[in-house]
């Protein structure tokens, strides 16, 4: 059975045992997580999908880690003006492990 869920403005397609990263989510480490913006749920011979949600579909899985991803740098210039400005950013995420798909 799989899964397309949505979460941190992305979408992803998911199976029960799947590791994945998304963006970040409130929770502690070894925390359960329910996701219930579910929009297709398939296997089985089956296929429900969603208007926009799947009714009563939930996803749960368990924070593996919370963390940060590598740098970015963000580096501006105008050529002959003098002007430079050189910026970082690292994006935070959650690691989840999915351990149930129902729906």
């Amino acid at each position: 059975m799989y899964a397309i869920i949505a979460t941190g403005g992305k979408q992803y397609k998911v199976t029960e045992g799947t590791k994945l990263s998304v963006e970040k989510l409130p929770g502690e480490k070894g925390a359960t997580v329910e996701i219930d913006q579910v929009l297709l749920v398939g296997g089985e011979g089956s296929l429900k999908i969603g208007t926009p949600m799947v009714g009563g579909a939930k996803i749960t899985a368990t924070i593996i880690r919370q963390g940060k991803d590598a740098k970015v740098l963000i580096f501006k210039k105008k050529k002959r003006k003098g002007y430079r400005k050189m910026q970082g950013h690292r994006q935070q995420f959650t690691e989840l492990h999915i351990t149930k798909i129902a729906g």
